[in-house]
């Protein structure tokens, strides 16, 4: 006698379900897994963005204090020709008393600054040693020819060695070059204010626009590759005054005008103690 087996419908229907349960246990975790990783990542770059912001705004204090460090020194030197001059066409021919001992420091963070290489890049656009066509080339940011700045290191070290005191706190470096104004008519990169060329003398007249004016820039080496650019004029009067001029980027006329017209005057001012922070930047008592 043959007997048939019915599986009622409920029970068919709950063994076709058997670990489904399991299934969207393991679809949430994964979800909840993804969520938690793109909240860290959020998180992490958020951070570096943090951080980052920081080491920029340090950065730009840090380029600042050395061009008021130098200032003090330029202001102090009677002829500036002798800064022009350079014995290894790095150093400028008289630098300031802001000096480290090498060419090559490292950085806390364990990178190594070339200075040389560095000279060389604001020079010509190229780490090794630039000739003098290669100075002289108009490559449009250099638009003087002749007259284009060669720059010399005046300046650099440790930024905590900006005080003779220790109320700085800073992994930066600084270094500040100094260079003959590109305005200038004379066609010698090494001297301030000589003659101008025949093309300025056409009208029997002597112009030389540049004469009396020089061009610093500073930049600032800090950690994950923290790097800040800033370049002033300074410019001496005709009167016995030595004046202090800022402009944002090097121009021509411009420039020079404004190093002229809005300068601060601050003759024989000497560095006092000073203190930087992220927030306030440098301030001198």
């Amino acid at each position: 006698m043959t007997k048939f087996l019915h599986r009622s419908p409920s029970r068919a229907r709950a063994a076709s379900e058997r670990g489904v349960a399991l299934v969207i246990a393991l679809l949430a975790m994964v979800l909840m897994t993804a969520l938690g990783m793109a909240l860290m990542l959020v998180s992490e770059t958020e951070t570096l963005i943090g951080s980052n912001y920081r080491d920029s705004v340090e950065a730009s204090y840090v380029a600042d204090a050395g061009i008021e460090r130098v200032m003090q020194d330029v202001l102090s030197i009677p002829d500036w020709n002798a800064i022009l001059t350079s014995p290894d066409n790095v150093r400028a021919g008289v630098t300031s008393g802001f000096v480290d001992g090498t060419l090559a420091p490292t950085l806390p963070d364990g990178r190594t600054i070339n200075l040389q290489s560095a000279t060389n890049m604001i020079n010509c656009n190229k780490t090794s040693a630039c000739s003098d066509a290669e100075m002289d080339a108009n490559d449009g940011m250099r638009q003087w020819t002749k007259n284009n700045p060669r720059f010399r290191l005046f300046a650099w070290g440790p930024v905590n060695d900006l005080n003779p005191t220790p109320t700085l706190n800073s992994p930066f470096y600084v270094a500040v070059w100094i260079a003959d104004d590109g305005a200038e008519s004379d066609d010698n990169p090494s001297l301030d204010g000589g003659p101008a060329s025949a093309a300025w003398q056409a009208d029997g007249v002597d112009k030389n626009p540049g004469a009396g004016v020089l061009t610093l820039r500073a930049e600032a080496f800090g950690p994950g590759g923290a790097h800040r650019v800033i370049e002033t004029t300074v410019a001496r009067t005709d009167s016995t005054e030595l004046e202090r001029g800022y402009t944002g980027q090097r121009g021509q006329d411009e420039q020079n005008r404004r190093a002229r017209k809005a300068s601060v005057q601050n003759p024989g001012a000497s560095l006092g103690r000073s203190t930087m922070s992220v927030s306030g930047g440098l301030v001198s008592q």
